[in-house]
């Protein structure tokens, strides 16, 4: 007795603390809330109060049985108090009302949903682990989470959530709490919990701290055994106890204790803290002033259970002075255990007063004395909005860490000059990290049976990729290394330029013997798909890293530790309300694109939109063909037709006047001498751009190479096998005389021209555009622009020629050719001109994906500035986005279509800026940037199959449509 008395009264000394000053469950309206909680404790019979001292487990994915259970227990017993394990939302709402229904006090429903209601429920909302949001340093973010998780609650019927975890995770072989604490810093586990704490609150949910009085530096599991702590009072108080003390004061509602065995402060060694008096009344509640709701933790757990019968346990944790019993067992038994303690005068009725008193101000607080059952309309869609994935998205971004940065590898640059390959390593998935990594560049998975094979394989790469993914099902999952993969790193990281992306618990690395030549590290906490998503964007730059590592590595890497790194204006890729535009409204593309398909416009196509530089959609619909066995991937590349003329031959004559190798003013006399003596010597190349040279649209060169009559292919032209002669492929098994491209320039050279100014479209001046800058630069026009401007964009998936870069099945047909090439365009410009130049011409050629589209007209739209690199001068986008020759009604600015002039023609949906710009390709192509707006559009198909008489997509303004789709859908 003189032992217990020595230690409460050092406690006494040692915690000399003021106490919670303000109760945080007494409400603004405290007179109505102590007038209703004394109406009905005054009328309670004690078996009714010992029933409010209950929570007992229910279940939402069991049978008729327990429901039936439960029901008894509510009526017979009065158990006041349930909480909600595992099965649905819609079921446990169902439940809950029929639950509330038969109870005479309505009950107090708690859930334990630390990182959401999936910790529980199917088909609900996860949100990160507590350790990933302890790597956040913006702590509004935190409260924005706990807002999030008391509306699910609220809108659930739930009124209390066990959460958050305020241990310190100091003991890194934690079994049971680590990936559940914020981290080992006390101060930011004490910010984080507070910052939950206000956010849930905020939402008329009771928040509740875990696990009194800590369980972060415990090497077992309270689950399976009672885990035994043996700290001095001055470190429990320095550490264990620091959050608990600032969450106190900052209004927490309730606090759990755990079962542990802490000599310091129960000498019973066989006692569990949270049946102790010394800890739970003394302690808690006297000496830290705990005002709020005292429950237990789960009284099935073996740290309880192995102390006594369950009636004797139930009771001990109420002599302790806990206030509600959270999951017992042997009701009946501890009622009648209680009943008799009371008569023994071992537990008065003054005692279980006070425990109800404040279980009833508690329900009052969360809004029960004006109960509602829950609607059920509409549920699935309020637990799981929109609203949820931006903050998610926002906390994974906020929460990635990069702790190593040598050669600031992270964010990537120079992308000309990498050979990238990825690695996986770990027992999960890592495809949506791979598959995010390759939007933005050629980055290969190398995979081998061993590591000399491996090591063999990486030799051609100059980055090395490793993402080690280990399983996110729940916390408690395994996060380490194999012995065998600790060795692979090592060695790969010997040989290669490596980054290491960890996509499990930030401990894995304490198993990492050597840093030193992996170049860069990454933690990214989590093997979620978002997790991986976000991952590779930060990687390449779309937006910087800002975490800190919330736990220590060793010396390597101390808590605390995390660089930042460079946006370097890649794009991100989200969800349409990160860019504010509405998913909702943007659906119906989908309606349109059914349409498209049903009416055969086209056999499929690719759509993507992106707005402020983050794409929001990324889709393909339908087939290659009408055989529907192979569908259109994002991946897969279309034939841009004339979209080619600003993606490819434009940039090329932006930098070409730049660098003052060409003129706006020069004439094609000067820009071109064999042109001297022709009727368009004097045509600028502000005119040719600005289609206003008075050329002729285009001649069909292929015609004088075929028979008047039969229409055929002369042999004089053509051959079927590649010779040195016959050296460019107009198609397969079609090589056309390599001389009869000079015969090309010579027609457009004696062609007429039209007799009168103005606008008229031409494809003539860019075969001649091409043809100056190849003489310029002396390279051809292909291998020059995939050096000055796709390789460093990332843009793998647009080339010329383009089976000589993927495989067939990867390249979507055009046309079923009758009249020329006679067999199915694949992989082979549709353009006749453009094919009888061996498939690289300046106004068609050009094949790409719609995913790369968007990155040039990006690049264009942030004036010439993309991805850490300058392109071209901000004067240059400016100089050639405008219009020289408005005042004869020529809308088109210098190589960039613009809106129409003429309200009856439909460049566009008439619904974008003045400012804005784009093309369109005769293959079903369309591409429009908006600099107002800050939308890029991309629209890519192969309308022309089966031939190019099908022309529904253009006489019904489908592209233009979907682009007041996308117009409408804008928030602000």
């Amino acid at each position: 007795m003189k032992k217990e008395l020595l230690i409460i009264v050092f406690i006494s000394f040692i915690f000399n603390l003021s106490g919670q000053s303000v109760d945080p469950l007494r409400t603004k309206d405290a007179e109505a809330q102590d007038i209703w909680v004394d109406s009905i404790l005054k009328n309670m019979s004690i078996d009714e109060k010992i029933g409010q001292l209950f929570m007992i487990q229910a279940y939402s994915n069991k049978d008729k049985k327990h429901e039936d259970y439960i029901t008894n227990m509510i009526q017979k017993y009065h158990v006041g108090n349930l909480i909600f394990m595992q099965g649905t939302p819609k079921k446990q709402a169902v439940l809950t009302n029929t639950f509330q229904d038969a109870a005479k006090v309505p009950l107090l429903i708690g859930f334990d949903g630390e990182w959401g209601l999936d910790m529980r429920l199917k088909d609900t909302y996860r949100f990160p682990w507590n350790m990933t949001l302890g790597a956040i340093k913006k702590d509004s973010l935190i409260t924005e989470f706990g807002k999030h998780l008391g509306m699910h609650c609220k809108r659930l019927g739930i009124h209390v959530n066990f959460a958050p975890v305020v241990d310190i995770n100091t003991n890194p072989e934690n079994p049971i709490i680590g990936n559940r604490s914020f981290g080992e810093d006390k101060e930011n586990v004490t910010q984080k919990a507070i910052a939950f704490t206000k956010g849930m609150q905020s939402q008329g949910v009771l928040a509740n701290a875990k696990h009194f009085p800590g369980h972060g530096d415990t090497a077992t599991d309270s689950h399976h055994t009672l885990p035994v702590l043996n700290f001095d009072l001055a470190r429990l108080d320095s550490v264990e106890l620091y959050p608990y003390k600032r969450v106190f004061d900052a209004g927490m509602a309730s606090v759990m204790t755990a079962h542990l065995s802490i000599a310091s402060l129960e000498p019973d060694s066989r006692l569990p803290t949270s049946l102790s008096k010394n800890v739970v009344t003394n302690l808690l509640q006297q000496k830290l002033g705990f005002l709020g709701l005292v429950i237990t933790d789960g009284l099935n757990m073996k740290g309880a259970a192995n102390y006594a019968t369950s009636a004797e346990i139930n009771l001990a944790a109420i002599q302790a002075g806990n206030d509600l019993l959270l999951i017992p067992q042997e009701i009946p038994a501890t009622v009648n255990m209680i009943k008799k303690a009371i008569e023994l005068k071992t537990l008065t009725e003054e005692r279980v007063n006070f425990s109800v008193r404040k279980i009833l101000r508690a329900k009052y607080w969360a809004g029960l004395n004006n109960y509602k059952p829950v609607v059920l309309e509409n549920l699935h869609e309020d637990l799981n909005s929109i609203q949820d994935e931006l903050l998610h998205r926002e906390l994974v971004k906020n929460s990635l860490t990069v702790i190593k940065n040598k050669n600031y590898n992270i964010s990537v640059t120079n992308l000309e000059e990498r050979k990238i390959a990825y690695v996986k390593l770990g027992d999960d998935s890592g495809y949506s990290f791979i598959e995010m990594l390759q939007k933005y560049g050629q980055v290969d998975q190398v995979y081998s049976e061993n590591l000399d094979g491996l090591i063999k394989k990486l030799k051609p790469y100059n980055l090395v990729i490793v993402g080690f993914h280990k399983s996110n099902s729940n916390p408690w999952k395994s996060y380490k290394f194999t012995n065998k993969e600790l060795v692979w790193l090592q060695e790969i990281s010997r040989e290669n330029n490596v980054i290491l992306d960890v996509f499990a618990s930030p401990y894995s690395l304490l198993q990492v013997k050597s840093f030193t030549n992996i170049e860069g590290i990454i933690v990214s906490y989590q093997n979620s798909k978002l997790a991986q998503e976000l991952s590779a964007q930060l990687i390449f730059g779309a937006f910087g890293a800002k975490g800190k590592l919330p736990v220590s590595i060793k010396n390597d890497f101390l808590e605390g530790s995390g660089f930042f790194t460079s946006n370097l204006s890649r794009f991100e890729y989200t969800i349409p309300e990160a860019a504010q535009l509405s998913s909702i409204k943007l659906k119906k593309i989908d309606s349109l694109a059914t349409i498209i398909l049903k009416e055969k416009m086209a056999p499929g196509f690719q759509v993507v939109v992106a707005r402020h530089g983050k794409i929001v959609l990324e889709k393909s619909y339908g087939h290659h063909t009408d055989d529907t066995s192979r569908k259109v991937k994002n991946s897969d590349v279309y034939d841009l037709a004339s979209l080619t003329k600003i993606l490819a031959s434009l940039p090329l004559v932006m930098k070409a006047e730049e660098e003052k190798k060409i003129s706006l003013n020069e004439k094609l006399q000067d820009l071109l001498p064999g042109f001297k003596n022709s009727n368009k010597a004097a045509v600028s190349v502000r005119e040719i751009l600005s289609h206003y040279g008075r050329l002729k649209a285009w001649i069909p060169f292929y015609v004088a190479t075929q028979d008047s009559i039969t229409h055929k292919n002369l042999p004089a032209f053509y051959s079927n096998k590649q010779s040195e002669r016959f050296s460019l492929n107009v198609a397969k098994n079609l090589y056309i005389n390599k001389s009869y491209k000079d015969s090309i320039y010579k027609y457009i050279k004696d062609a007429d021209q039209r007799t009168t100014a103005g606008y008229k479209y031409s494809d003539l001046g860019y075969y001649l555009l091409q043809e100056a800058i190849e003489n310029e630069y002396q390279k051809p026009l292909n291998t020059l622009v995939d050096e000055e401007f796709y390789q460093s964009l990332g843009a793998n998936r647009t080339t010329y020629l383009p089976l000589q870069k993927f495989p067939a099945e990867e390249i979507i047909p055009t046309e079923k050719d009758n009249y020329y090439r006679n067999q199915l365009v694949q992989g082979y410009v549709h353009d006749m001109g453009a094919a009888m130049l061996g498939g690289v011409g300046g106004h068609a050629g050009l094949f790409a994906n719609a995913n790369d589209v968007a990155k040039i007209m990006q690049m264009y739209l942030q004036k010439g500035y993309y991805g850490g690199k300058r392109y071209l001068k901000t004067e240059t986008l400016d100089k050639f986005n405008h219009r020289y020759f408005s005042d004869m009604q020529v809308r088109r600015g210098l190589g960039f279509d613009k809106p129409q002039l003429n309200p009856k023609v439909k460049a566009t949906c008439g619904c974008v800026s003045d400012e804005s710009f784009g093309h369109s390709g005769f293959t079903g192509t369309y591409t429009w940037a908006d600099p107002q707006s800050g939308i890029v559009y991309v629209f890519l198909s192969n309308r022309v199959y089966p031939t190019a008489a099908n022309r529904s997509l253009v006489n019904s303004n489908m592209r233009t449509i979907i682009q007041q789709v996308i117009q409408d859908a804008i928030i602000n």
